[in-house]
């Protein structure tokens, strides 16, 4: 249980840190305004939950450390909902209704469809 909790923490370390850095380098690019950093991890980190699960079920064994590694640690600290949250109802305060609904929507469907196209890509290497 130890060794679980370390590799978490270790992931936890390494997923934020590359969150923060997509943040500041989309505030950099994009500029302030519109939350593109949240967005961007979200769907990449839904993308990569889908290759991770695809390629984990083609494996024959998997170690619980390396999963919670790879998917609570790193994932559930590159990714996050409460940012999104906080991005929506900050561009909502802005009467800025149409961009607060699209983010949402376009998190949210690209999320869904870049965790779908993981998962794809991965049956479609294992066929």
């Amino acid at each position: 249980m130890i060794s679980t909790i370390v590799v978490v923490a270790l992931g936890g370390a390494i997923g934020a840190t590359m969150r923060y850095g997509v943040n500041v380098g989309t505030v950099h690019y994009l500029g302030h305004g519109y939350p593109w950093g949240t967005m961007i991890v979200n769907i990449l980190g839904s993308f990569l939950m889908g290759i991770m699960i695809g390629k984990f079920a083609q494996m024959n064994q998997v170690s619980p450390e390396l999963k919670a590694l790879l998917t609570t640690g790193f994932l559930g600290a590159f990714t996050t909902f409460s940012t999104f949250s906080l991005d929506f109802i900050t561009l909502w305060n802005r009467d800025a209704m149409l961009q607060a609904f699209g983010y949402m929507m376009f998190s949210v469907i690209l999320g869904i469809l870049a965790l779908a196209l993981g998962l794809w890509i991965m049956r479609s290497m294992a066929s």
